[in-house]
């Protein structure tokens, strides 16, 4: 017997109803604040992900599913705003759109140990706003995410935020990471040690105890920053304490990736565990110069669904709640029913039948697991009538309604 790829998972129609739910939602906030989606390939090359993300990166170096075919590498998305900086390049975005706002629904894929809530193929609901620099997009990007979370009805989320600056500003925090830690090198776990050299800041999202000990004993100020990131950043926050956006200015909030410059945030939940993260963003100003565009000012967000899912706890049972059931007893009764089926149908009216031979008892049984409100029932009685019983499950009332009259009665 076959069995699922290790990290991977089946989404069964129970649960797909609350994905497609979040999707519904999702699209709806995004269209609140004009954002469109896009949907760029599952496949890149894999030099776009070594050039975005840093070759230092743990993703470049461990997690990315790469195929090799002849001379060419190319590698399954693990991240979507490389994808959609290219396709921005690619299709002249700038040029004949100007300032764009993208968001994207889809899967990603990164080769790590699977665990809760952290899967192989993963994921992610994001977005993207590409050609400003202006921090009031800062404050509604960050406004945006608080938005979706509450729509989600998740609660008991923090919202941390932090600025690495330019790129200027992030070299200097970098060299004073790697001045600061150097005399902590023996409290290191041997992956940070390595990182000390190549990339200083994924040391301060490292998950090890010790390693969190020495990140917190750090003394990091934001006098890295210039003048100019420093105002940013202060609008910034002016900002999200107009819109009374609760959030915690966190010195040790960095994200690992190279493209990050300037505002960054996480979003975290209390009944995660210490894997809290259900969302991260920031901006990424330099990524469209250095992958071939024009500069031009970008941020962007995404959260993990099936992090989504776990921080709302909730069983959501939404399936059938406008379905309409049929219940056909006897041969004419079937040849009847395709007929009431493909009117309902034609009327937008969700509905199905008992293809499994079950008696009236089982059918109603059927119904009430599939949570339909109202069954209808036709017999031969009803056809020599022209009749058929409508029953509402709920309050297990039930009456006779003439078959031409069932949209009208429904509705």
């Amino acid at each position: 017997m076959f069995k699922k790829v290790s990290g991977t998972k089946d989404i069964l129609p129970e649960e797909a109803i609350i994905w497609q739910r979040l999707e519904e939602i999702s699209r709806n906030t995004f269209a609140l604040y004009n954002f469109r989606e896009i949907r760029p390939p599952l496949i890149e090359e894999a030099a776009l992900f070594n050039r975005s993300l840093g070759e230092s990166t743990e993703i470049v170096q461990k997690q990315m599913f790469l195929i090799h075919n002849k001379d060419e590498a190319y590698a399954l998305r693990p991240e979507g705003t490389a994808p959609i900086v290219r396709a921005y390049i690619e299709n002249n975005l700038n040029k004949t759109n100007g300032f764009v706002k993208l968001y994207y629904i889809g899967p990603m894929f990164r080769l790590e140990r699977p665990q809760k809530g952290r899967l192989r193929q993963f994921h992610h609901i994001g977005c993207e706003a590409i050609g400003s620099p202006d921090p009031a997009l800062d404050v509604e990007i960050i406004a945006l995410a608080d938005n979706l979370l509450r729509n989600f009805s998740i609660a008991g989320y923090t919202i941390k935020i932090n600025s690495l600056g330019c790129s200027p500003d992030k070299k200097k925090l970098v060299d004073s990471l790697r001045k600061g830690l150097k005399a902590k090198l023996e409290k290191l776990c041997p992956e940070c040690v390595n990182r000390l050299e190549n990339n200083p800041l994924r040391i301060l999202d490292c998950k090890n105890d010790a390693c969190q000990e020495v990140a917190l004993g750090l003394s990091i100020s934001e006098s890295y920053l210039c003048p100019g990131c420093q105002e940013h950043f202060n609008k910034v926050r002016a900002g999200l304490d107009f819109l009374k956006i609760n959030y915690t200015v966190n010195p040790q909030l960095v994200r690992g990736l190279d493209y990050y410059t300037g505002t960054v945030f996480e979003i975290a939940q209390k009944d995660l565990g210490s894997q809290d993260a259900i969302g991260a963003g920031g901006r990424y100003n330099n990524l469209v110069q250095e992958l071939g565009g024009e500069e031009a000012g970008a941020i962007g967000f995404a959260f993990g669904v099936e992090r989504l899912l776990l921080a709302q706890n909730k069983n959501i049972n939404i399936q059938g709640k406008n379905l309409v059931y049929l219940i056909t007893l006897g041969e004419p009764a079937k040849l009847e029913g395709l007929k009431v089926l493909d009117e309902l149908r034609k009327n937008g009216v969700p509905c199905d039948t008992n293809y499994e031979d079950k008696s009236l008892k089982g059918a109603l049984r059927k119904a009430n697991n599939l949570n339909s409100r109202l069954v209808l029932i036709i017999g031969d009685n009803e056809i020599e009538k022209g009749m058929v019983t409508l029953k509402d499950m709920r309050s297990g009332e039930q009456k006779e309604i003439r078959l031409k009259d069932i949209i009208k009665e429904i509705k």
